[in-house]
Order: structure tokens, then sequence, then C-alpha cells
């Protein structure tokens, strides 16, 4: 049993990028959906799709690479843990790389970047950044 499924699910990302594949399955379920869709609305991955599995749903990731072979996401991080949730107030979501990253919040408004929830004026808990 998987005590952080947001973890598994960034570090299958992490070991198919250094691995080089084209493609990773994991686990589906309603928050590693909304995360996918920021990581394509992001262009940190090319796309993403819900399949059946023998039990439950999947989630299969196309993965992006540069013309030079290299991965488009250059890290990719948890932030907020099981055991040490990270909550930001909307005055404090953080910024990535100067801007150049992108963190992944869960608001009371839905799964969004931390461009988004200083927009929309909402804080929440900080999942993850990617860069």
């Amino acid at each position: 049993m998987l005590t952080d499924p947001v973890a598994d699910y960034l570090t299958r990302i992490r070991n198919a990028l250094g691995s080089g594949l084209a493609s990773v399955e994991m686990p589906s379920s309603k928050l590693k959906l909304e995360m996918s869709r920021i990581l394509t609305e992001q262009g940190y991955i090319s796309g993403f799709e819900k399949e059946a599995a023998e039990v439950g749903e999947k989630i299969k990731l196309q993965l992006k690479y540069t013309g030079d072979h290299q991965p488009v996401i250059s890290g990719i991080e948890r932030v907020s843990r099981p055991g040490r949730r990270r909550y930001v107030r909307n005055d404090a979501v953080p910024r990535v790389y100067g801007g150049t990253g992108t963190a992944i919040v869960t608001t009371s408004h839905g799964v969004m970047t931390g461009h988004e929830a200083k927009k929309e004026g909402v804080g929440g808990e900080v999942v993850a950044y990617v860069w």
C-alpha cells in the first residue's frame, strides 16, 4: 500500500525521464489527473490519457523531450508531504526559479498553478514544484 501516491507519481515521472522513456503509466486519481492537466497546459509533457486497468483506472503520460533528447522537465519536487503539510496564504504563493518554474497548488477553487492562484487571490496546499 502506498502512503504517498503523489510522491509515487512524481518519482515515476522522474525515473521515466532519466531512462529516456516515451511514456509512463501509473494508477489514476483525481489529483493526479489535475496535476497531469497542469503539466500538459504548462508544456512539460506532451499529453496524457486515462485508461481502464485491471483494477480501477490508470494514467498514461506522454513525456516531452527537446531536440537534443534532453527532458523538458529538468526537476520535479514534492513540497507538501503527509508528515509535513505546506500551506500558503494568497500573498505568499511561491515563485519557482524566479517564475520560470511552476508551483502546483491545491486550493478551495481546485488544483491550479501558483501563477493562477495569485491571480485568483487564493492560497492552499503547495503540492509540488516543476522546473
